[in-house]
């Protein structure tokens, strides 16, 4: 991924942006052309330490056997997972000058590395139930899943579970950092005022303004 230097970001928003909004997509090498199938990822809670570089960290996640993709992969293959983070249609009724141009802000992290099948019936329902557990947690009222195992069991002969080591990490935080300050609060002011992933991009643009680096 290409991303210009004034909209990098470090480790630690990069690792936000993966716990933040889980739905990757996982990307790997196919016949004809890539494969890409969209699932939910969490960090393997038995090896994650979150002061630790996302480089050598490893992450969890599943998909469907019937799908081809889960066929073509074997292990230690190269893949990449993309994670999209808050994103909008920036309008130059914003900017008070012209001539101007329109963007789109946004927010992306890749991490490309080796992916291990799991085969092991037993350490597939882990990976589920590590998985339930952390989006209960982050996303759910709460629910426990002791009642449903038995029903995890018998629906796991269709799941397809991996770990993912991550190899490299990188992240585009286009965040309106060409303008000036004035822009870039009118900006957000205008995302705040609305609902959804235009209220969570302003959010963002708030807390990341302090790293956030002009080009020049």
């Amino acid at each position: 991924m290409y991303v210009p230097a004034a909209y990098r970001a470090d480790d630690s928003w990069l690792r936000r942006i993966v716990e933040g909004y889980p739905l990757a997509t996982l990307v790997t090498n196919g016949q004809r052309t890539p494969y890409a199938t969209h699932l939910p990822i969490i960090f393997d809670p038995r090896s994650d330490d979150p002061d630790s570089p996302l480089e050598g960290s490893f992450l969890l996640g599943h998909l469907n056997r019937a799908n081809p993709h889960w066929v073509a992969l074997t292990d230690s293959i190269e893949a990449k997972l993309v994670f999209t983070g808050p994103h909008s249609y920036v309008t130059p009724t914003l900017y008070n000058t012209s001539p101007a141009a329109p963007t789109w802000n946004f927010v992306s992290v890749h991490l490309e590395g080796r992916l291990h099948p799991i085969t092991e019936p037993d350490e597939t329902l882990t990976v589920v139930q590590e998985t339930v557990t952390k989006f209960e947690e982050r996303f759910g009222d709460g629910w426990k899943m002791d009642e449903s195992l038995d029903y995890f069991r018998h629906i796991g002969v269709a799941v397809g579970a991996f770990r993912f080591e991550v190899l490299t990490a990188d992240g585009m935080f286009k965040l309106s950092q060409e303008k000036d300050a004035e822009v870039r609060r009118q900006v957000a002011d205008r995302f705040s005022s609305e609902s959804g992933t235009r209220h969570e991009l302003s959010v963002l643009m708030r807390e990341f303004e302090g790293l956030a680096v002009k080009i020049r």
